[in-house]
This record gives C-alpha cells, sequence and structure tokens, in this order.
C-alpha cells in the first residue's frame, strides 16, 4: 500500500479516472477472450482467475470505503486477522467463482468504482489500509493496481503489451513513492532531491524534481513502472541512476507495502 500522507497535487483525478476505466477495458479484451482462466502467473500460486479476484475484491473494498465508511473497520479486521495470507486467500476465494460469473462481478464493480471516483470531492477523504486516502490519489491507485496485474496477465499469456501515456500515472505514484521505499526497506530516507527523467511511449519526456539535483535516474517510463510495480527486476530494465541514492532506490523501488 501506499504512503497515503503523500503530496498528490500534481494527480489530476478528472484525467485518470477515464484512464482508469480505458486500463480496464483493455485487460478486459484480453482476458475475456481466454476460455482457461487457470493458468498460472509470475505471482506464485496465482492463476488468471486469482488476479481478476484480487481486482474485483480491491473494488469492492474501495466502494465500502467510499459508500459506507464506518463499515470498512470490518474490513481491516479481516485483514488483520489474515495476516501476510490476506491477499492469497481472498484471491483464492474469488478464483473459485464460476469464470463467468467473476468477469461480471469485476466489470460491474470497476464500473461503480469509476462512478464512484466521478462522484466524490477530489478532497474528500475516506478510510484506506493504514491510513485515510482521497480520490485524487485512489484513482491513480486502482489504475497503477490493474495495470500491474494486467501485466502479470500479459505475461502469463505470453502477450505483447503496447505501452499508453496511461504509464505516467503509475511512473507519478513511483516517483512520489519514493521515500515510502526507503521506508519498507528500514533505511533512511534520503536527504537530496531527486531529478527523473523517463521516455514516455511517443518518445516525450516525462520529468520530476529540479534540473540540477545530483541523484538522477533515467529510462523508459515502461522499465521504470515495471520496476516500481516490481514486475521487473532492475536488471531486466534500461534504467541508469547517478548517484549513491538513486542506485539504491533503484534496488529497492515500490509503490506499495
Amino acid at each position: 500500500m501506499l504512503n497515503y500522507d503523500l503530496d498528490v497535487s500534481g494527480l489530476e483525478r478528472d484525467l485518470v479516472v477515464p484512464d482508469l476505466v480505458a486500463e480496464g477495458d483493455d485487460l478486459d479484451a484480453l482476458i475475456s477472450a481466454q476460455p482457461d482462466w487457470t493458468k498460472p502467473t509470475p505471482a506464485v500460486g496465482w492463476t488468471i482467475a486469482h488476479q481478476i479476484a484480487h481486482l474485483a475484491s480491491a473494488d469492492a473494498n474501495v466502494l465500502i470505503a467510499v459508500r459506507t465508511p464506518e463499515a470498512f473497520d470490518t474490513v481491516l479486521k479481516q485483514a488483520a486477522a489474515a495476516g501476510s495470507q490476506y491477499a492469497d486467500l481472498d484471491a483464492a476465494a474469488g478464483a473459485a467463482k464460476p469464470r463467468s460469473a467473476l468477469l461480471e462481478q469485476w466489470r460491474a464493480g470497476r464500473t461503480e468504482v469509476a462512478a464512484a471516483l466521478r462522484d466524490v470531492p477530489e478532497d474528500h477523504g475516506f478510510p484506506w489500509y493504514g491510513s485515510q486516502i482521497t480520490a485524487a490519489l485512489m484513482a491513480p491507485l486502482r489504475l497503477m493496481e490493474v495495470w500491474a496485474h494486467g501485466q502479470d496477465v500479459f505475461d502469463s499469456l505470453g502477450v505483447s503489451r503496447r505501452p499508453s501515456g496511461r504509464l505516467k500515472h503509475v511512473a507519478s505514484l513511483g516517483v512520489i513513492g519514493r521515500e515510502l521505499s526507503f521506508y519498507a526497506a528500514q533505511l533512511p530516507g534520503p536527504a537530496e532531491p531527486f531529478r527523473i527523467e523517463l521516455t514516455g511511449p511517443a518518445g516525450q519526456t516525462w520529468a520530476w524534481g529540479p534540473e540540477d539535483a545530483g541523484q538522477r535516474v533515467q529510462g523508459s517510463a515502461l522499465d521504470f513502472c515495471l520496476r516500481v510495480t516490481q514486475r521487473r527486476s532492475r536488471a531486466e530494465t534500461d534504467l541508469t541512476a547517478v548517484g549513491e541514492d538513486a542506485h539504491k532506490w533503484l534496488d529497492i523501488a515500490r509503490v506499495f507495502l
């Protein structure tokens, strides 16, 4: 999960939600044409059905948090009771459903989530795992999860995935989640500012941080997103770093705990 006290002023909810819908539609087009959801994915013990069940469950929890925040405490208690096995057990329960029922659940849930995130004020807070969250952060957070778990499905099926400009939302979460990476690794946060320069799918440059920063990361936006979502090792990317903390960050990069 993210550190939800991050500065998300650069994340525009009204621009992200349509991209969230499109990301879900792309994954839907891929998996709805697959009759066999029992194929294993890179996540140990997870099939395609597990991946979709996880996304559907997360959408259901978003709707609880937004619509009936007082009931979200029950979700937190269930997660605490299951401990580190929570995600696995939850995904397994969903994966046991008939394929058609699970697909319909995921479709209905993601449609409702998109509508709910459009309707609530951008700065309205609601409970999530570990903290309060706003629609301004939840929209890209959901997009990141759909993209990351979708990557597992694409990899499972051996299908090449064409990157899109939607990657910028995932990359932005990766950038603002730098402190989380150090926290999760039980390392002190870097004191110096960073400059991140990524090449987008159309050859455009996406940049964050002061131009004269000593700590620097460069490479393709796709590889950066694959790295921060832990879908690829650092060695499998084209990412380069200048500065000790920048090198360390690429080794431990993540956007969730």
